[in-house]
Formats: C-alpha cells, sequence, structure tokens
C-alpha cells in the first residue's frame, strides 16, 4: 500500500436567517478545523444562527493532483474546497467531499455538483505548500508552430519532405 499524506479534518455549515420573499435561511460553510471526531452534531443553536459540524473527512494528498495542489497553494488565500449535496428527506445541505485541489474541485463543479471553498488555516497552508514544493515539477512549455506553416499533408511548406 502507498503511503500517501493525508489530515483529517471537520467541516462546519452555517445556516443563518435572511430576510428574502423565497427563504428564511441560508447555508453556507462556517470553516473547515482540524478534525474533532465523532457523529454530525449542532455546535451553535439559535433562532438566527445554527452551526453544524461534519467531522471525519480526510484531506489525501496524490501526486497526480500537485499541480491543482500548486495552484491553490500559490493564491492569495489557499483553500480547502468542499463538495455539498442535499439530504433528500430533509433538504439540508451535508458535505461530501473535501479536497485541496483546485482541478479537483473544478472536475466536480464541471460536473454538476455545488462545490464551495473555505479558507485553510495557516498550518494547514503551510503543509499544502510544503508538499507542492516536494512533489510538483512544472512540465516544460512546447511551442507549436502555427497551421498556416504546415501544408495540406501537415507537412512544412517548402520542404520536399
Amino acid at each position: 500500500m502507498i503511503d500517501r499524506p493525508s489530515v483529517k479534518v471537520s467541516v462546519i455549515l452555517e445556516r443563518i436567517a435572511v430576510e428574502s420573499r423565497w427563504e428564511d435561511h441560508q447555508w453556507r460553510i462556517a470553516g473547515v478545523v482540524p478534525d474533532v471526531g465523532g457523529e454530525p452534531r449542532d455546535i451553535v443553536m439559535h433562532e438566527s444562527l445554527r452551526q453544524r459540524i461534519f467531522p471525519g473527512f480526510e484531506l489525501v494528498l496524490y501526486k497526480d493532483e500537485a499541480e491543482g495542489y500548486f495552484l491553490n497553494s500559490g493564491s492569495d488565500d489557499p483553500s480547502v474546497f468542499i463538495s455539498l449535496r442535499k439530504d433528500e428527506a430533509t433538504g439540508e445541505p451535508y458535505p461530501f467531499m473535501a479536497t485541496l485541489s483546485y482541478n479537483e474541485a473544478a472536475r466536480r463543479m464541471d460536473g454538476g455538483e455545488q462545490v464551495e471553498r473555505t479558507s485553510a488555516w495557516p498550518d494547514l497552508a503551510a503543509w499544502l505548500s510544503e508538499y507542492v514544493a516536494a512533489n510538483y515539477k512544472p512540465e516544460p512549455k512546447r511551442r507549436q508552430k502555427p497551421r498556416s506553416f504546415k501544408g495540406k499533408e501537415g507537412r512544412l511548406r517548402g520542404t520536399n519532405e
């Protein structure tokens, strides 16, 4: 079995009251913290605010996702990306998956999933940056000749190949 770097986290969702004709509340990501263990549970319960923590998510770093980690760690605000789904019975959202890869988050959004971001805490961002420094080697850029220099058969004009 391959040993991959990983860290366990808990995701906090919050429901806030809003004044709208269509809805009386809105759910959003409140943050990600080191894993607290246990089952999902409410941690704050007020009339205008409810926070619910979802423990047990593992952020695993894969070498083939190094470019996505590079794009994330090089941003002004390194993030954790959370895929959300809705409970069919209650209609409330719950976190389904967490990643540090910008590319994986983009693929999930392209697939129609709801993906939200939240800032990574400083130690998590530093851990990600260390991984990127050790494992990401950008591919050298290759210059391609414009199609106008190629003939109908794909050969360069003016040569007898």
